[in-house]
């Protein structure tokens, strides 16, 4: 599976803008864009996916809150 390099924007959109196969290229990828956008209102995000579709399914799902205590 290839790793996805996203730009999410304020208004919670997402744009797939890159895909590589393996980690170490993405990671530098990804925190390139970073660098070059400081101070921008655009994020920058690197996900493991089988498709564009499922990337940006995984980009926007919200995670649930971990467990505190022992409730």
């Amino acid at each position: 599976m290839p790793y996805f390099i996203c730009k999410i924007t304020d208004s919670k959109t997402v744009e797939i803008l890159d895909k590589f196969a393996s980690y170490r290229e993405a990671r530098d990828d990804v925190r390139d864009r970073r660098k070059a956008a400081a101070g921008g209102s655009e994020a920058y995000r690197m996900v493991f996916a089988s498709n564009p579709i499922e990337a940006e399914k995984l980009l926007l799902t919200p995670r649930e809150a971990p467990v505190q205590g022992d409730d």
